[in-house]
């Protein structure tokens, strides 16, 4: 028999849980794509999606998902021969990097290994190196899904500047934009990709590659072909052009809904908050959990301040996330993230670790129904842990506004 009756809920990291007024609508027939209320409605997209990455700089919207977003930064910024920097700090840093190799582009990586943040002071070291002179651009994610890592992009953005280098400053935000606080301008950020399906709760589908002058500046050396090319997107005459053919037509009106909530109702600043203090309140949990006799329970990463607000990646004894993760889907209707990048599928090191994803739509009970589900399972599954989870994430919860 199970307990699993009733909606599924995810805790994964992407796609992220959608509102029902997303969803709402969405739900409707399809419209003139000539002319009328979805050229309005698009016109409108672009100052809110300028707002979530806190830039006055351009934004191109393409039908892709994120790695159609990486795919459109280089089409539009590199050609073949170039020399690059990527800073592995997980899965994604790679990812990126091999699409760039397949696009001829040769790649220099600096890799951080699983369990921590980039450090700027390399970064600086090996681009003042006189033979890194060429490279034309420094890549990075700001937070990576696999190892729940949080890049310090301001602090990079510095090293890069200290060493007097010219290199563009690329920065994936697909997992954190919308929950993770990013100041593209502020910071510095020359290019960055994002995708609808995490913080900004939405199907997915839709990739967004925001861009500044400087960039655009590069895209003049680039033959980056009719469908990837950012000029039309942003600067075209006909509304077509903004999506290469047809809009996403239903993709546009949710993403009009999550916006609205995001940037007019809640606010930016509420929403990293909320992410915040949510992030915290799992992170008070695992901790607890992690004081059992004989528990194998931690996070991946260390240091709170090099975690990201979004996904928390956590390791536990042998086949024991493996088994965690089955018995809360099977028996109660939460999935939790698989452990992506350590190891082969499978194997030892797959098995012993699992996510959460806690970005997006998430409130109190969502937060509090996930941890007590995964308490459920640890005490159905008879898995070492300490006492105190639920009481500690209710606590932290409950500080939320009070300064």
């Amino acid at each position: 028999m199970s307990l699993n009756h009733g909606p599924l809920t995810l805790a994964i990291p992407g796609p992220s849980v959608m509102p029902e007024r997303v969803l709402r609508a969405m739900h409707r027939a399809s419209p003139n794509i000539y002319e009328g209320e979805l050229i309005d409605l698009v016109d409108g997209l672009f100052p809110d999606l300028k707002a979530v990455a806190r830039t006055q700089h351009h934004v191109a919207l393409y039908i892709a998902n994120g790695h159609g977003a990486w795919e459109a930064s280089l089409a539009n910024t590199l050609v073949a021969g170039d020399r690059v920097l990527v800073l592995a700090t997980g899965r994604f840093g790679p990812g990126w990097a091999e699409m760039a190799e397949k696009r001829g582009v040769i790649v220099e990586t600096l890799d951080f290994g699983m369990h921590a943040a980039a450090d700027p002071q390399t970064v600086e070291d090996f681009l003042r190196k006189p033979e890194n002179a060429d490279i034309k651009a420094v890549l990075t994610v700001q937070a990576d899904t696999a190892t729940s890592v949080i890049n310090d992009i301001a602090a990079l953005r510095e090293a890069i500047t200290s060493a007097g280098h010219d290199a563009l400053y690329m920065v994936d935000c697909i997992a954190s934009l919308g929950c993770d606080r990013f100041e593209m301008d502020e910071w510095g950020v020359d290019l960055m990709v994002a995708g609808c399906q995490k913080g900004l709760m939405t199907p997915p589908g839709m990739a967004f590659v925001y861009f500044n002058d400087k960039a655009n500046e590069a895209r003049k050396r680039c033959e980056p072909g009719g469908y990837w090319d950012w000029t039309p997107r942003f600067g075209g005459e006909y509304f077509y052009q903004k999506f290469g053919g047809t809009a996403p037509t239903h993709h546009l009106y949710g993403l009009r809904e999550a916006l609205t909530m995001l940037v007019h109702e809640e606010g930016m600043e509420n929403v990293w908050a909320r992410h915040e203090t949510i992030a915290h309140a799992i992170w008070d949990a695992v901790d607890a959990w992690g004081t059992g006799q004989n528990s194998g329970l931690h996070h991946n990463i260390e240091d709170r301040m090099d975690r990201s607000r979004a996904v928390s990646t956590i390791a536990t004894g042998p086949d024991d996330a493996k088994r965690l993760r089955e018995w809360c889907e099977n028996q109660a209707g939460l999935t939790l993230g698989i452990g992506l990048g350590f190891g082969e599928p499978n194997s030892n090191e797959w098995n012993r670790r699992f996510r959460i994803g806690h970005m997006g739509h998430q409130n109190v009970p969502m937060t509090m129904g996930a941890l007590g589900t995964i308490q459920t399972a640890l005490q159905a599954l008879a898995i070492p842990h300490g006492s105190g989870a639920l009481e500690a994430a209710g606590a932290r919860l409950a500080t939320h506004g009070q300064g």
